[in-house]
């Protein structure tokens, strides 16, 4: 059985209805009027649960890497090691050239699959908010799920011997905060929430601009989205055109 001791899930909607509804039944067995909240609650009708995304306005990135040193803060990555990076990419000929930023992270998948391919269930997908979560009690190391993922966002701790990646930063998200590269980034360029509820603002980010994930090809469906993201890649480059990716990590090249 997974240890999800430190992985508490945030309150939902279903949480709050479920309260009221026990709260009527206990006062209408006291005789006491039930609230006018519980009287409102429409039985059969299921309340969805959240599916947590970002959003990364790319036009707001200035490269500044806040996100990556917080992340890194938040979770002690060793050196060498990234669950968050921004990348560089350069291309153009002088005297028409142009840098652009590219912030990388866990893309928490829809059809992730490094969950797929772990052969002890240590990665899996919660059903609650749709976050992709590692369980460290029983990850082996096998590297598996490095290799299954398209997007190069895992790495091998050298110090513990586990598999990490970014989780959404499930410690801060259960207690009603966001993620800390969400908190640091100087330009807002990062937004999260549920992608799922017409009223949160990553979901009306989504609906009123053209927005793409990486590698979509490989059929993941990523719930992180790039606004007006430049995806050029140096095995994409034109003829005669200087085309550079810098990734800030320790592999150089972009996966």
């Amino acid at each position: 059985m997974r240890d999800t001791s430190g992985e508490k899930r945030a309150l939902t909607r279903r949480d709050v209805l479920k309260g009221a509804a026990t709260g009527a039944v206990a006062a209408a067995a006291a005789g006491v009027a039930a609230p006018d909240e519980a009287k409102s609650i429409e039985p059969g009708i299921p309340d969805p649960l959240p599916t947590y995304g970002m959003v990364i306005d790319t036009r707001l990135c200035i490269g500044c890497h806040a996100c990556s040193v917080a992340c890194k803060s938040e979770f002690d990555v060793p050196l060498g090691e990234t669950r968050s990076w921004v990348e560089y990419v350069e291309k153009g000929n002088y005297p028409n050239v142009s840098r652009s930023f590219l912030p990388r992270l866990c893309n928490h998948c829809r059809h992730p699959q490094c969950v797929d391919v772990c052969p002890t269930g240590a990665t899996w997908k919660r059903d609650e908010d749709g976050i992709v979560v590692i369980d460290e009690g029983i990850c082996i190391g096998c590297k598996y799920c490095m290799q299954a993922c398209p997007y190069d966002a895992r790495f091998l701790n050298p110090i513990n011997g586990i598999v990490e990646k970014c989780s959404f930063c499930i410690h801060r998200v259960s207690k009603g905060m966001v993620p800390a590269c969400v908190e640091t980034c100087v330009g807002g360029a990062r937004v999260f929430g549920d992608i799922t509820d017409p009223e949160s603002e990553v979901f009306k980010l989504i609906e009123k601009n053209p927005t793409t994930v990486l590698r979509p090809e490989k059929g993941t469906e990523p719930n992180v989205f790039y606004i007006a993201a430049d995806h050029t890649d140096e095995h994409t480059k034109l003829r005669g055109r200087y085309v550079s990716v810098t990734t800030h990590r320790r592999q150089k090249e972009r996966m």
